[in-house]
């Protein structure tokens, strides 16, 4: 056993630090390699030693350099060193953490967790949360809260008796709302479509004014950190609206959220705090571990009662939290340890620098794109950047060059109209270096298509 984990560590650390010398995006050569492992299943086993070195040599050149420095097609992070470390520990650990009394480590791990991330982001101190897969999830279980509270407001147990014949709900959200929860609504049972669309204002913002008049069961979900722009709803006037309505507010802030800990972005996330509900990852802007995701629910017993479980066989104790009473899930990994090293390793104030650089690296490749005569089509408010080169048949020809140069990775997005190549700066990893070699590689591929060079 020690062999052959050493031998991970080894192969693991080897590849982390080869990712600075090579193209972010695989050649086509290393993805042709991957049909050899499409093998009929083996009558006999194979030795360990064996099975780490193919998965090695001929995986490893076909991964995307998302854990490295010049990474910035989608909104995810890196993983700091100390998180991914402690991830491979929870790993050789191998704790179902569901249950306080079966796995007291991990389960803590998270309830300190849970209690730090409250005060990291100012949200209220009381607030229960649930470690998940990512928003995605967390938008299914902050929701599934907010429908159980809506309906027992209106004399309906949902959970006993399921949504066919039930108080209908108000679903109000932004026109630029992310799929993924429009996904969770779907999941939930209140649908993709049956919503109301607020329209947004020039940067993809909710305009407060225009939300219905809400009565009866309602939930109304606000974004903080738009996917394109980066921009905010107006969330102190949305939430107000919506609490005087008596409507549950969920607020979407996958990456957003984290604006809350960077001195010069917090102002952003103003009244963010009266919501009820919230989502974001982990493995964003704290840089761990895939998977990471939370949703944090200001009424603990709502979450609760939409997620808890009981059978005979499961040991459970009141006097301490029992994580699966507030997941989707009963069997998961121990999330918790990765945020946990994230948080310790960092502190308040690292958490704060990092994002803080990030905003201001995205910042310098909107300066350096503006000042090539490229148009940014957004305001630059947190870490997104996006950038026209001019048509859309040119603007996706110089995209396509950017992924096959290698030096860095961008991707491509259609907003209120407009092609634009997008920029996520996100990853503890990017040094002003990096920026500044990737703003030289997006020049010269850009001169190129253009027909400058």
């Amino acid at each position: 056993m020690r062999e052959i984990l050493r031998a991970a560590a080894d192969r693991a650390t080897a590849y982390l630090e080869g990712l600075d010398d090579r193209a972010v995006a695989p050649n086509p050569d290393a993805v042709a390699r991957l049909r050899a492992l499409d093998i009929p299943m083996p009558d006999e086993p194979t030795a360990a030693e064996s099975v780490l070195r193919e998965l090695d040599e001929v995986c490893s050149p076909a991964t995307i350099g998302i854990a490295g420095p010049r990474f910035y097609g989608f909104v995810i992070g890196g993983s700091l060193p100390t998180a991914l470390a402690a991830n491979w520990l929870a790993s050789a650990w191998d704790q179902n953490t569901g249950l306080y009394n079966i796995t007291p480590a991990t389960a803590v791990l998270e309830q300190v967790s849970l209690k730090w991330m409250l005060d990291l982001l100012g949200l209220p101190p009381d607030c229960a949360g649930a470690f998940v897969t990512g928003t995605t999830v967390a938008h299914i279980s902050a929701l599934a809260a907010a429908r159980h509270s809506v309906l027992a407001r209106a004399g309906w147990n949902v959970e006993a008796d399921g949504l066919f014949g039930a108080p209908p709900i108000t679903v109000v959200i932004g026109q630029e709302a992310h799929p993924t929860l429009t996904k969770a609504l779907g999941v939930i049972g209140l649908g993709r479509n049956r919503v109301i669309r607020v329209p947004v204002d020039a940067q993809g913002r909710m305009i407060a004014s225009k939300m219905p008049r809400l009565s009866g069961p309602s939930i109304v979900c606000a974004q903080a950190g738009n996917l394109n722009t980066g921009s905010f709803d107006p969330l102190r006037e949305i939430c107000e609206r919506g609490r005087e309505a008596g409507a549950w507010i969920h607020i979407d802030g996958a990456f957003g959220l984290w604006a809350r800990v960077a001195p010069s972005r917090a102002h952003l996330t103003d009244g963010i705090e009266l919501a009820d509900s919230w989502a974001t990852d982990g493995h964003k802007w704290l840089n761990v571990p895939y998977d990471s995701g939370l949703a944090f629910v200001r009424d603990g017993d709502a979450l609760r009662a939409a997620m808890a479980i009981t059978a005979e066989y499961l040991p459970t104790v009141s006097e301490h939290r029992n994580p699966s009473d507030y997941t989707p899930e009963l069997s998961r990994r121990a999330r918790g340890v990765d945020i946990w090293a994230a948080l310790r390793s960092l502190g308040r104030r690292g958490v704060a620098e990092m994002v803080e650089k990030n905003c201001r690296q995205a910042r310098r490749f909107a300066e350096a794109l503006t000042g090539a005569g490229y148009e940014v089509l957004n305001d630059v408010v947190l870490n997104q950047v996006m950038v026209s080169f001019g048509d859309p048949e040119l603007t996706n020809r110089i995209i396509a060059g950017i992924q096959l140069d290698g030096t860095c990775w961008c991707g491509g997005t259609v907003w209120q109209g407009r092609t634009a190549m997008r920029i996520s700066v996100i990853s503890w990893a990017t040094t002003d270096e990096d920026v500044e070699r990737s703003i030289q590689a997006i020049l010269r591929v850009a001169a190129q298509e253009r027909g400058l060079d």
